[in-house]
């Protein structure tokens, strides 16, 4: 499947602004901002296997397309939604339990890059993957 594989962040746009708009404080982003975020894709027809390794953590996460699941944040942020597949893009639909606001995030591969795209309150930012 397209997004299978191991893709390792190679750079950012927009993304400082993007988690201000999060309402992340500073020392946090400055963190982020050199995270080493590693993600590890597995898909096996609609079921995804996600492992996400980063100077902060490692967490894995199962999830089937269509189906609602519970996420937390780097920073602790609570969010539940769900991924669907339009076309080769898929695209995340997630509510913040503290505040009923949505993140849209979207994961596309162009080429050798893994392109994950995120829009809350207007602000949009992306985090471009090389296959690592």
């Amino acid at each position: 499947m397209t997004f299978n594989g191991t893709w390792k962040i190679d750079r950012s746009d927009n993304y400082e602004k993007f988690m201000e708009q999060m309402g992340i404080n500073m020392v946090k982003r400055k963190l982020a901002a050199h995270d080493n975020l590693k993600i590890t894709i597995e898909q096996t027809g609609d079921k995804f296997h996600v492992k996400e390794s980063s100077n902060f953590r490692t967490l894995e996460i199962d999830f089937t397309l269509g189906v609602t699941f519970d996420y937390s944040l780097a920073d602790g942020t609570e969010l539940s939604g769900s991924w669907t597949l339009e076309g080769d893009m898929l695209k995340g639909l997630f509510t913040r339990k503290d505040n009923g606001k949505q993140l849209t995030t979207t994961r596309a591969v162009q080429g050798d890059e893994l392109i994950q795209s995120y829009n809350y309150e207007g602000v949009d930012a992306k985090r471009i993957f090389k296959r690592g």
